[in-house]
């Protein structure tokens, strides 16, 4: 990946974001559309219902397996970051900061970080601006 920054420090896995997801909305329309054909056919109804029930379960567990990685990377970033802050100053994070302000923070290098976590509690800086406003960036390359 080379050096990381704000403008390529974003991960798409081309495989799951782009072939899995397409993979299964694909039979989803087609199943969508047996469904509606086959409205007036009972036999035809149950069998394209089924179908359409399966291929719904597939996109949901697609979508829930990265919702879950993420959540529980997300309760990981907040104990490291917590930590961190704790180190530097004997004190946790400060409870005015929401999850995506901390999970902007874990970007900025230690020499900065106290200073940028309590500018975005005070001024309840976006992520996207806490990004913006790192000066020593810290990559993360082991996300999911």
């Amino acid at each position: 990946m080379g050096e990381q920054n704000f403008k390529n420090h974003s991960r798409l896995v081309p495989m799951f974001h782009g072939v899995a997801f397409t993979a299964a909305l694909f039979p989803f329309v087609i199943f969508i559309i047996e469904f509606i054909k086959a409205i007036g056919n009972e036999s035809g109804r149950l069998h394209a219902s089924a179908m359409l029930s399966l291929s719904v379960a597939l996109i949901l567990a697609l979508w829930f397996s990265r919702v879950f990685s993420l959540k529980a990377q997300d309760r990981a970033i907040r104990a490291e970051e917590n930590f961190r802050h704790f180190i530097a100053t004997g004190k946790i994070l400060d409870s005015r900061l929401r999850m995506s302000q901390i999970i902007g923070l874990r970007f900025e290098g230690d020499d900065e970080f106290v200073a940028l976590a309590k500018q975005a509690a005070d001024e309840n800086l976006s992520e996207k601006q806490i990004k913006m406003a790192v000066k020593n960036w810290k990559a993360d390359n082991d996300r999911a």
